[in-house]
């Protein structure tokens, strides 16, 4: 077997190749299996009619059946880049880019009985003084089939130009020795630059794919952002007290997880992604308050045991409603991180806290660094029942309550670090703050 033999059979096995990886493939349609398989065939069967008429064992006896074969061949050929154009999707427009082929059939069958075309002589196969004619319909289907790359390529966000340029050099590799030269390997170029341009489409749909599933995670997200910020927005329309102190208790819950995190302490659980989350949520630990009356939530004074009760209720509520509002638009493990902090951010250390009296570990730990956040803010802010409590007074309360209210590891952070809950405290424009 010689040179040219070989590379035709390897052309054949690559499309072989193809053409399993297509019908076992599950990321396609039936039609655009059918195309590409429309593709890959003719390109194997237009490969085995150019080894039957080159591999060297022409006999004078078969010349009918081999220009049978080989006007099935050029009839074929053209139709290539109308096949491949519409797996790349171009289905329409192929189907109509087909009619001017068939038309070209018709000319190789009248053509081939007077040999204007080709010929099988005694010394075997001849081109035709009309052979420009097939060279010309196969030039168009190319051209055709590079101008639906360039057109498929623009619907694509990850497009790569160099890529349709690699598939170019290919084709005409393929093209100039059979024009200059009259040798026909353009069978191996064509059939490496189909399987390039599938590897190329499919690597496009993927690359879109996973663009456009970032697109829909980023709009997921701006979405919940957007909900929480509009719940956020609902409360401080009850209360502005509230509305404040949910913008301020955010800042400082990050930056405890923050100082915790440098400190070492649960380290192992406050990466960026649960502090991100952390600062994401906290807005919404007080939103069960929308669900308490007037009458209690704006109550000047000191609320009664009753009231209190009443009060103590938007802990539980709080997390129910924070799973109704974002139930569908974000996972079950964002859903009760947010959920935690509205429900346990009133529980205490020590066991006395509400709704559910959790004790310690128990509690979430996105609640217990909420808890400290929610209670030195509101030592530091004037209420409606009370005057601001000055920083040192408060940390001196904070420090009381650890071990009893508070997680006494994440209290040690919060003194550690007094000097940068101090400025954190001060940066918002907030007359009702202590100055010292």
């Amino acid at each position: 077997m010689d040179f040219y033999s070989s590379l035709i059979l390897i052309t054949v096995l690559l499309m072989v190749a193809m053409t399993l990886h297509v019908v076992f493939y599950h990321g396609f349609t039936r039609v655009q299996k059918t195309w590409y398989l429309l593709t890959f065939g003719s390109i194997t069967f237009c490969s085995l009619a150019e080894f039957a008429v080159h591999c060297g064992y022409y006999d004078p006896a078969f010349a009918v059946p081999l220009t049978i074969l080989t006007v099935l061949q050029f009839s074929t050929a053209p139709l290539l880049g109308v096949f491949f154009s519409g797996a790349l999707g171009m289905h329409r427009e192929s189907r109509f880019a087909a009619i001017p082929f068939l038309i070209h059939l018709i000319i190789e069958i009248v053509a081939a009985p007077f040999g204007w075309i080709f010929s099988f002589t005694e010394s075997g196969y001849s081109r035709g003084d009309y052979f420009l004619i097939y060279e010309i319909f196969y030039f168009i289907s190319l051209g055709y089939l590079v101008v639906s790359m360039f057109i498929v390529g623009r619907r694509f966000r990850n497009r790569d130009i160099w890529t349709i340029g690699m598939v170019l050099v290919l084709l005409v590799a393929g093209i100039i020795p059979m024009t200059i030269w009259k040798i026909n390997v353009t069978y191996v170029s064509i059939g490496i630059a189909a399987a390039v341009c599938y590897i190329y489409y499919n690597d496009l749909v993927q690359q879109d794919t996973m663009s456009e599933f970032a697109a829909s995670q980023q709009r997921v997200s701006q979405m919940q952002e957007h909900i929480i910020t509009g719940l956020s927005s609902l409360i401080e329309g009850r209360d502005l007290e509230t509305g404040e102190h949910v913008q301020r208790t955010k800042a400082y819950v990050t930056l405890l997880a923050q100082c915790a995190r440098e400190d070492g302490v649960y380290s192992d659980v406050l990466d960026d992604q649960y502090i991100s989350l952390l600062q994401t949520f906290a807005p919404l630990h007080d939103i069960g308050k929308i669900l308490v009356s007037d009458r209690i939530l704006k109550k000047p004074g000191k609320l009664t045991p009753e009231e209190f009760e009443e009060m103590k209720k938007h802990a539980s509520q709080g997390g129910d409603v924070v799973r109704e509002v974002l139930n569908g638009i974000t996972d079950e493990e964002y859903l009760g991180f947010a959920s935690d902090i509205a429900t346990y951010h009133h529980e205490r250390w020590d066991g006395a806290g509400y709704p559910n009296g959790l004790q310690g570990g128990e509690i979430p730990l996105s609640a217990r660094i909420m808890a400290i956040a929610d209670v030195f803010d509101a030592l530091i802010s004037r209420r409606c029942y009370k005057e601001p409590m000055s920083f040192e007074g408060a940390f001196s309360v904070m420090k009381a309550e650890s071990g009893t209210h508070f997680d006494p590891k994440l209290i040690e952070v919060l003194l550690r670090h007094k000097d940068a809950f101090i400025a954190s405290a001060k940066s918002p424009v907030d007359p009702y703050l202590p100055s010292n």
